[in-house]
């Protein structure tokens, strides 16, 4: 029976994963949803020959395929159903249906290979997990646990290399938080996070360096990461686009030629 099922699921989870997204044409431009006309032209069961299920019966749905598919254990659907209830998309939004979700993942994958395929999953629930214990999540069994938040994110820095959870460390380590200020080990982890284009990184690295912030000053280097933080920083996250704004005002014409230097060789060495 577990077998069946799991061909089954097997079968549905690629398409439950993607079907609750819009579908859009060739050009770009949203597809109509009304099929009305469509489905009144043609009779049930001529297309198929198959008999028509009764209408009380439950069809499948893409929602309740993910959870059939998660329920056996599909990371992917764990991930699409967390990330749903975490961002109340097409579902009220829940964050503890979201934790624990998220927490199937963790506690059945965290011993999976960093190059598994689902490893990119698996270290991002760790993130979303460290995420939840950092703030807690109010009214339920989720308090604030600092400590319990740092596991998550070194976990997912150390063994999988995860960007996000190496710039998360290191704003703990930066700001004390739930273990001793250490400022140079909050930015060696920054460095990490930054050579693999965590664009937050690459921002909070380059004010250091520019400013001379608890590190040497490099003004040059730092107003390249800068430069390239906010090239893919969103309109909201104003702190970017201000700091990059704020050292490029303050930088020498020296500054700006050394960095533009160093801004092509970096995007050489992506490119190689």
């Amino acid at each position: 029976m577990r077998t069946s099922r799991r061909a089954v699921s097997v079968a549905w989870v690629a398409f439950a994963i993607f079907a609750m997204t819009p579908i859009y044409a060739f050009d770009g431009t949203k597809e109509p949803t009304d099929t009305s006309a469509a489905v009144a032209a043609v009779p049930p069961g001529a297309m198929t020959n198959k008999p028509v299920p009764p209408a009380d019966i439950p069809q499948p749905t893409a929602l309740s395929t993910l959870q059939y598919a998660a329920e056996d254990g599909h990371p992917a659907a764990q991930w699409k159903l967390g990330r749903m209830y975490a961002d109340g998309i097409v579902v009220p939004r829940d964050d503890l249906r979201a934790f624990d979700y998220f927490s199937k993942i963790a506690n059945q994958h965290a011993d999976d290979s960093p190059s598994a395929p689902q490893a990119s999953i698996v270290a991002n629930a760790f993130v979303a997990l460290g995420r939840y214990y950092s703030t807690g999540i109010p009214g339920t069994r989720i308090k604030a646990d600092p400590e319990r938040a740092r596991e998550m994110f070194s976990y997912a820095a150390s063994y999988f290399g995860n960007a996000d959870a190496q710039y998360d460390l290191a704003r703990m380590y930066l700001n004390g938080t739930g273990m001793p200020r250490d400022p140079k080990y909050g930015a060696r982890w920054l460095g990490l996070a930054a050579q693999k284009g965590q664009h937050q990184a690459q921002a909070l690295l380059g004010q250091m360096l520019f400013n001379g912030d608890h590190l040497q000053r490099q003004a040059a280097r730092g107003l390249m990461w800068l430069t390239l933080a906010q090239e893919n920083a969103t309109p909201d996250e104003a702190w970017i686009h201000d700091s990059y704004n704020a050292a490029l005002e303050k930088a020498s014409e020296d500054d700006r030629a050394m960095a533009l230097q160093m801004l092509q060789r970096w995007v050489q060495g992506r490119r190689d």
